[in-house]
């Protein structure tokens, strides 16, 4: 089926869950009158995003036959030479995006029947997750940087429309702010980014801008001698660096589990935080001119990837170990970026999805079973009670660790052989932090395995100090845990159907993918890489199969750190749980450096949001009290009364005051106008 795709079909594809959304939203509300019910909200939605997800599986099907799509659905304006436009841009990367973003969405949507049935918002919670999956179409399918921007944009606002769903929530509020705000402080820099490429391209569009790519890369930036497209590419990254959670600007996500369970899934593994990590490989024939950008990167993804490993390891709460797990493996796809293995981080970035929404999932059936309780420490022993979550989440767990034949593995094996054969700046520090990166990922991931689903039964007990439950969902209106004697149940099939429908993916996809998608033609032509890094080329050479590859990873060293974490994980919660406790009491001043945070948010607070308090209450006291309401203001008024006061002691009534002060006027002129003889010789 060479040739051209239907703009028309394609169109659809975003417009069928914007439809279902605004369907949902309206008549599903409040907002018109409550006029459909729930059957009929989530019905419309989830026919929305499954209309969506099998014409893009069909457009990858033609992708893979030859087919492709760019050009302009709508235009919009012009301005000058520059034309603003709604346009598309549809080849394999895009493809594989779309049906990886509508699959997820579909499982999740599927899934929240089940979780969000006696919410008052369940309508409304239908609206935004499909509008969400509308926005994130957006962005993937966008042909230029204006679109590409809105739906930037949109997947930011509706974020926050979700973390703070049950608004009601002090935190659930202060979280949705949090995102809000630190993402803008990510896309000023991307809007920067964006309007110098314009600026010196002259065009919104990709292939025109790539097109100039060379051009770009020879001019500095006026006043400095820093090149243009690195300044570029690191303002763009700098956008990435917010939607996708990379340190400094990573501290919004692990807030974001104020959301429900299901938004978590969503955003953590299929939409949001996985844009910046596509927009980076879709700019790929710009950042590989700039070997400055990349080494950027690849540093600030290796420190995301080791640090934030470190701070899931002494999480209690099931979902934030998740969570500090996403912003991990967003740090490996980073870093594979980095290292100008582009294919790999969208390799990492597919397989993560849907593994990470199995593991998002899951936790959310633990905690439905264990009545809204999420607290790790208060579970153990449901795999007795819960054997589809417990085989589904071991699955998860096995493929989030990178356990040879599973989906991770491929992917997450792949990031560390690019990392190792790549010279770019930093790549030593990289090196190091991919492979120890391993061990963390495999014993936070084991220890919260092992603490929920084996050893003692700890529900229906008195529960750890309540502060662990201040994130917990539904926090003002139901009571939290299992009751003495109660016992945890499995979740309904409409729950526990999508965790078996992403266990398959989870296990198999990175198996039968791997050749193609990094060692074949399917992004020929799509992602660009020069010949000055060649560590996708020595990867390819070393590839002979994705059996093979599964065999040789038994004997690697990812393999053996995986291994030791879970033997460790194992050891110190399962057999001798004194272990954790020695190091607590021992290394009482590391935990609580990694309970802080590394103080990230006491240094927001203090630098960022105290600065611009400062700053504020100076401009507040010093500019508008005093200068614009104290001079300007009430000033003006002041001189005029004044002025005026005085003046109307000449406004007497009495002739000979008026003729006293015409006589002053004239003699006023006389003086002012008189010339003066000169006395010089």
């Amino acid at each position: 089926m060479a040739g051209q795709l239907n703009p028309n079909l394609l169109l659809a594809v975003p417009l069928a869950p914007l439809v279902g959304s605004a369907i949902a939203g309206l008549f599903g509300t409040k907002f018109l009158g409550n006029k459909i019910g729930r059957t009929a909200s989530h019905s419309v939605t989830i026919l929305g995003v499954l209309i969506a997800l099998i014409i893009s599986i069909h457009t990858l099907l033609a992708v893979l036959d030859g087919a492709s799509y760019s050009g302009t659905i709508y235009e919009w304006m012009r301005v000058g030479d520059i034309t603003l436009e709604i346009g598309f841009l549809v080849d394999s990367l895009t493809a594989m995006m779309m049906c990886v973003v509508t699959f997820v969405s579909l499982m999740v949507h599927i899934y929240t029947i089940g979780y969000m049935k006696d919410d008052e918002g369940y309508n409304r919670f239908f609206s935004y997750i499909s509008l969400f999956t509308f926005s994130m179409l957006m962005l993937v399918m966008s042909n230029n940087f204006l679109q590409l921007f809105f739906g930037w944009e949109a997947v930011g606002l509706v974020s926050y429309l979700l973390i703070g769903f049950w608004y009601t929530k002090p935190t659930a509020i202060f979280a949705n702010m949090k995102a809000f705000l630190v993402n803008r402080v990510g896309d000023f820099g991307f809007i920067l980014g964006i309007g110098l490429l314009l600026a010196y391209a002259g065009s919104m569009n990709y292939q025109e801008v790539f097109a100039r790519s060379s051009e770009l890369a020879a001019w500095t930036l006026p006043g400095t001698d820093w090149m243009l497209l690195t300044v570029a590419c690191i303002c763009l990254f700098i956008g990435a660096m917010g939607k996708s959670a990379q340190f400094p600007l990573h501290v919004w996500l692990p807030d974001s589990m104020e959301g429900p369970t299901p938004i978590s899934a969503l955003i953590h593994a299929a939409t949001m935080v996985t844009a910046g990590i596509f927009m980076v490989a879709r700019m790929s024939p710009l950042f590989e001119l700039s070997e400055t950008a990349l080494s950027f990167v690849l540093i600030i993804g290796s420190i995301t990837a080791l640090f934030m490993g470190f701070l899931g390891i002494i999480q209690n709460d099931i979902k934030r170990v998740v969570a500090y797990s996403t912003l991990s493996q967003l740090g490996y796809m980073t870093v594979a970026l980095g290292a100008s293995a582009y294919s790999v981080a969208v390799f990492h970035l597919m397989t993560h999805a849907f593994f990470k929404a199995l593991l998002f999932l899951g936790a959310g059936a633990v905690i439905i079973g264990m009545h809204h309780d999420q607290d790790i420490r208060n579970m153990g022993g449901l795999r007795k009670y819960m054997p589809i979550t417990w085989i589904t989440s071991l699955l998860g767990s096995l493929a989030l660790i990178g356990t040879p034949f599973f989906s991770g593995f491929y992917s997450k094996d792949s990031i560390i052989e690019a990392v190792h054969e790549t010279h770019i700046a930093g790549a030593g520090f990289a090196n190091f932090a991919v492979l120890a990166g391993v061990f963390v990922t495999a014993f936070y991931s084991f220890r919260m395995y092992f603490l929920v689903f084996h050893g003692e039964e700890r529900f229906g007990k008195p529960h750890h100090g309540h502060q662990d439950h201040a994130h917990d969902e539904h926090a003002d209106e139901h009571h939290h845990g299992l009751a003495p004697g109660e016992k945890p149940h499995e979740a309904p099939l409409v729950v526990t159907l999508p965790l078996m429908l992403l266990a398959i993916p989870s296990v198999l996809i990175g198996f039968f993918t791997i050749g193609p998608m990094l060692h074949g033609d399917f992004f020929n032509n799509v992602i660009f890489v020069s010949d000055a890094h060649p560590a996708m080329k020595n990867l390819s050479e070393a590839y002979h199969g994705a059996v093979a590859m599964g065999l040789h990873g038994f004997i690697t060293w990812p393999f053996a750190l995986a291994s030791t974490g879970v033997l460790a994980a194992y050891y110190c919660y399962m057999v001798n749980p004194r272990v954790p406790a020695w190091f607590y009491a021992k290394f009482h001043a590391i935990h609580t450096l990694l309970d802080q945070k590394y103080y990230m948010d006491k240094i927001n607070d203090v630098v960022f949001a105290g600065g611009a308090r400062l700053l504020g209450g100076g401009l507040w006291k010093i500019g508008d009290r005093t200068l614009i309401d104290g001079l300007l203001v009430n000033g003006s008024a002041k001189l005029v009364g004044w002025f005026s006061g005085v003046i109307r002691h000449f406004q007497s009534g009495y002739i000979y005051h008026y003729a006293f002060v015409m006589i002053l006027g004239v003699l006023g002129f006389l003086v002012y106008f008189m010339p003066f003889p000169s006395f010089a010789k």
